[in-house]
């Protein structure tokens, strides 16, 4: 049931027709309370899309009732009326509903640069708002979907209260979140300001750390409601805990339907002197394209990593670092360790370990291979 499996939240997702392809692409989500606490996290991209300049300015008060999103076109950059199209979505939904369009986040995904059919969408928000419905989390999450090739959910169940999650993306996903929309919805009671610090500490371990292609979109919302339908008020850090697990769950899901991919890499970089020199080595690595298309061919080509490493501002000896690849130490102190013949790269999962012995601090970061197909796909992407 994905974002309906807590209590409280209504969901649907129907056909509006802007897709050629004819798969839904209209979805609403609302809250029916008794709380409409909520909390967001945007993308740091300064070129936002006109959804998000809209959300940024609903979540002010930390109230959201209902979320509104379309797949089949990103209304980023479409000027002054594509701005006009999304207040109007968040009007009509609003006027159906009974609450006011402040309280409507608009999502939108899809090509950059072209206007939305207004008569499409709006009459695809009539009909999903007549199909909301209690065990419509499924539905919602199949139209939010645009190169994806499966629905992206995940449910954690408490004391009493529990937490729903739907995602999507399969490209330009990199940090300052990854193109990504997730919502999350939960049962139990807390303000928006606790909501607020549970999902910042929960983006920056999950949604922060993929880094498929090093491209940030202008769209990436992440959104979490709290309708207190529970009654129960959990302990802050167990529900940010068990919040940082969903997202990391949400996450993984993403790198798993990357564009293309053929590869899932975890990049665990240890003995770093900090947390932010861990996450600069990885996120190094993960972008080095000489290193993806090496695993893409099945090549343990551990001098990629290093010289990846090398770019960075990280403390390290580089004549002392360790790296292993899928528990082979193929590079130890610098030099040559075991032979690269004995890293089997056949399986789909691959582990890079990286030693920089320079303190305590680790942070694993997640990636994809650079494949032929990603290639292909994001040439033909508006053609």
């Amino acid at each position: 049931m994905s974002v309906t499996a807590p209590k409280g939240f209504l969901a649907s997702g129907v056909v509006a027709g802007l897709k050629a392809s004819g798969k839904p692409d209209v979805s609403v989500l609302q809250n029916t309370g008794p709380s409409f606490a909520a909390a967001c996290v945007f993308t740091s991209n300064r070129c936002k899309a006109n959804p998000v300049l809209w959300s940024e300015q609903v979540i002010a008060d930390g109230e959201v009732r209902a979320i509104a999103t379309n797949s089949g076109g990103a209304n980023c950059y479409t000027g002054s009326r594509g701005f006009q199209t999304t207040h109007a979505t968040a009007e009509r939904i609003g006027a159906a509903l009974g609450i006011g369009a402040g309280d409507v986040l608009v999502c939108s995904t899809g090509l950059i640069g072209e206007q939305l059919d207004e008569v499409k969408l709006f009459a695809g928000f009539d009909a999903a708002i007549e199909a909301l419905d209690a065990d419509g989390g499924q539905d919602a999450a199949n139209a939010i979907m645009t190169t994806d090739t499966v629905a992206k959910t995940a449910v954690h169940r408490g004391d009493g209260w529990s937490i729903g999650g739907m995602a999507k993306g399969a490209g330009m996903l990199a940090p300052a979140l990854a193109t990504m929309l997730v919502y999350l919805t939960t049962d139990a009671e807390l303000s928006a300001a606790e909501l607020d610090s549970a999902l910042r500490t929960a983006t920056s371990m999950s949604f922060d750390r993929i880094d498929s292609d090093g491209c940030q979109s202008t769209n990436d919302t992440v959104s979490l409601m709290a309708s207190g339908a529970s009654g129960i008020r959990p302990d802050l850090d167990e529900f940010t805990a068990s919040l940082s697990e969903l997202c990391l769950d949400l996450a993984l899901q993403l790198i798993r339907d990357a564009e293309g991919a053929s590869h899932d890499i975890a990049i665990t970089t240890v003995g770093a002197a900090n947390e932010a020199d861990a996450v600069e080595v990885g996120r190094s690595v993960a972008r080095s394209n000489l290193f993806k298309c090496a695993i893409f061919g099945n090549d343990p080509n551990w001098g990629r990593i290093l010289a990846a490493v090398g770019t960075t501002s990280a403390t390290f000896d580089p004549e002392r670092i360790d790296v292993s690849m899928n528990g082979v130490m193929i590079c130890r102190d610098g030099e040559p360790g075991e032979s690269r013949d004995l890293v089997d790269m056949t399986a789909r999962d691959v582990q890079i370990l990286i030693d920089l012995k320079s303190g305590d601090s680790s942070a694993t970061l997640w990636t994809n291979d650079l494949t032929t197909d990603y290639v292909h796909e994001n040439s033909a992407y508006s053609t």
